[in-house]
């Protein structure tokens, strides 16, 4: 699907979306998060200011996690204020390639996203679901593993980030049965948005349409201006946040900058998901033997679904103390690239023909 902009900020936006089954585009207009009406015009936060949000965020009781540059990345890591983020950095994206650049200017979020998501905030690599223990009576007891979740605000969070944490949501918080670690965890998450001002070359989000401007999901939204942000809220919480700073009213022409942006950034990507017709070829051909070959190239390694924002497969397993007394059942992530969970898998959604080390 393909995102039209010109009205991103005013009163629409232009998205194209898939006839289920028909290989054909509808037309649908949808509101925007962002208004040119007093009443929900943007803030304008100057940007020798920014820190007076970064320390309102820390006193309502978050823990600051932004980007800084680590390992030659950017990576979200604990933050105490502006100076610790990457101003003037650039990032650099091809097939296989990551780079980052300096440049002479005073941005702080001009790269577009590191390797780094936002699953592990909410889904942990690893946790304890219970421990089991033999009481004095040698009766077993049963003791929660649920933990008090700690507040994390996430500073610099992309449409692409937000839309893959959706995905996780309608995974683990289900209506019928949430995940309490996962609800916890995700409850306690107060998220900082930017609209992305460039694309990377391996950037698609308008042909999904999640960007480069947000699009839901985030307590306060930002659009990086030479002169500083603006700033409007996503949340009841994020709107509170804003008018305790009593900021000023964006003008039209910082509007218009802003809407600009990402308007470049939507003409720059020349990536694009393929068409349904296209996607329902490969439903249809699960079977097909190319499958096998790229089974037997797969080393099984995980690492593809470990940096997925959007996998949620686990694993559980008990861990059993060494006198026999107690134990823990602990999860983790997992992968359908490894063979026990890819069996599992092919059992109960995909033909019997089909190798049980081929893709997940």
């Amino acid at each position: 699907m393909d995102v039209v902009y010109t009205a991103r900020g005013l009163q629409q936006r232009c998205v194209a979306l898939p006839i289920s089954g028909s290989g054909e585009w509808r037309e649908v207009r949808v509101e925007s998060s962002v208004s040119s009406s007093g009443a929900r015009r943007p803030g304008f936060l100057p940007r020798n200011a920014f820190d007076r949000l970064l320390n309102a965020i820390s006193e309502a009781g978050w823990q600051l996690l932004g980007p800084v540059v680590e390992s030659g990345v950017i990576q979200f890591r604990p933050i105490s204020g502006m100076a610790a983020l990457p101003t003037g950095v650039v990032n650099r994206q091809q097939p296989g390639s990551y780079r980052l650049e300096q440049r002479e200017d005073q941005r702080l979020f001009a790269w577009n996203q590191g390797p780094q998501g936002l699953k592990p905030l909410c889904f942990a690599p690893e946790e304890c679901l219970w421990q089991e223990s033999q009481g004095p009576d040698g009766k077993m007891q049963l003791e929660s593993g649920l933990a008090e979740a700690t507040p994390i605000a996430v500073i610099g969070v992309r449409g692409c980030d937000l839309a893959a944490l959706a995905i996780q949501d309608r995974h683990f918080l289900s209506s019928t049965a949430p995940d309490p670690h996962y609800k916890a965890r995700r409850e306690a998450l107060f998220l900082v948005g930017v609209d992305c001002a460039e694309s990377a070359e391996t950037c698609f989000c308008t042909s999904t349409g999640d960007g480069p401007s947000l699009n839901g999901g985030f307590d306060i939204g930002l659009a990086e201006l030479d002169a500083g942000f603006l700033t409007w809220g996503g949340s009841q919480r994020g709107e509170a946040l804003l008018q305790s700073l009593a900021l000023p009213l964006a003008s039209d022409p910082q509007l218009a900058e802003m809407n600009e942006a990402t308007d470049r950034a939507a003409a720059a990507q020349q990536r694009r998901l393929p068409s349904p017709a296209v996607l329902r070829r490969l439903y249809d051909n699960l079977a097909h033997p190319d499958w096998d070959q790229v089974g037997e190239r797969c080393l099984s390694c995980g690492n593809c679904t470990a940096v997925c924002p959007t996998c949620f497969c686990y694993s559980t397993e008990y861990r059993t103390a060494l006198d026999g007394t107690s134990a823990v059942r602990i999860r983790q992530w997992d992968s359908c690239f490894n063979p026990a969970q890819a069996a599992w898998a092919v059992s109960m959604c995909a033909p019997p023909s089909r190798s049980a080390t081929g893709s997940g």
